[in-house]
């Protein structure tokens, strides 16, 4: 089944590889992210392409973006709750204030506001009705030493993902989280890059592709089935045990 989604975060990362995945599979797919430029390498002019350049913090950017999406396709089927950052590393006590409040206005508040318009949207379309996917990663799970801006973000997004679960069943609107453990992003690359020069192992990872499937997976299902919670990672990372 093809229709239409919004992916945040479209520009890199997983948020890349998912938006390809779905135009490849003939949906119609609204890229969001900051740089407008990256979005036009990532659409490579396919029809299926809406870029819609806007930064998820700013609510008005939001609103323009999904109002343009829906106004040029018609409805918005699924969103991919996907755009994210991850602040340096470090213990609690050295992290600055402004590293928290930008990973809180990327992380949380950025994926209130584009979770908070498609749920508008959905509601009020005809035929009423959507999905919203939001990315949760590994951290909402279980953290990373020296990540707390992002740790704290990822756990609360299991806290919207399970508000809309519940706000959305009159309106037949779904919603999910995907947990995703290290995929080979750029990112995963800084990361592991990190672990090295700290004289580790690299970490376990896989391709991204997978994470991608997984996302299409979820959308795909028809809107009397969810999949609430996922989580697709490496098999050999240290998950199951870890802490």
């Amino acid at each position: 089944m093809a229709g239409t989604i919004i992916v945040t975060g479209a520009s890199s990362g997983i948020g890349r590889a998912t938006a390809e995945a779905f135009l490849n599979a003939g949906w119609t797919v609204g890229l969001v992210a900051r740089r407008e430029s990256l979005l036009q390498e990532v659409a490579g002019g396919r029809d299926g392409a809406v870029v819609l350049a806007a930064d998820v913090t700013d609510p008005d950017a939001v609103d323009a973006a999904f109002a343009s999406f829906t106004d040029k396709v018609g409805r918005l089927d699924v969103l991919f709750n996907n755009a994210g950052i991850f602040t340096p590393a470090a213990p609690i006590d050295e992290v600055p204030v402004a590293a928290w409040q930008q990973a809180l206005g990327v992380n949380l508040t950025g994926m209130f506001l584009c979770a908070r318009k498609a749920f508008a949207l959905m509601r009020r379309q005809d035929p009423q009705g959507g999905r919203i996917i939001n990315n949760g990663s590994i951290s909402a799970q279980s953290p990373r030493e020296g990540a707390v801006c992002y740790t704290t973000t990822k756990h609360a997004i299991t806290g919207l993902t399970k508000s809309i679960s519940l706000d959305g069943r009159p309106f037949d609107i779904a919603c999910g989280q995907i947990d995703i453990g290290n995929a080979r992003t750029e990112l995963l690359e800084g990361i592991a890059a990190r672990a090295v020069a700290d004289g580790h192992e690299p970490p376990p990872t896989m391709d991204v592709s997978h994470a991608a499937d997984a996302v299409l997976h979820m959308a795909g299902l028809p809107l009397s089935a969810n999949v609430q919670f996922m989580t697709v990672m490496a098999t050999k990372m240290p998950f199951i045990g870890r802490g």
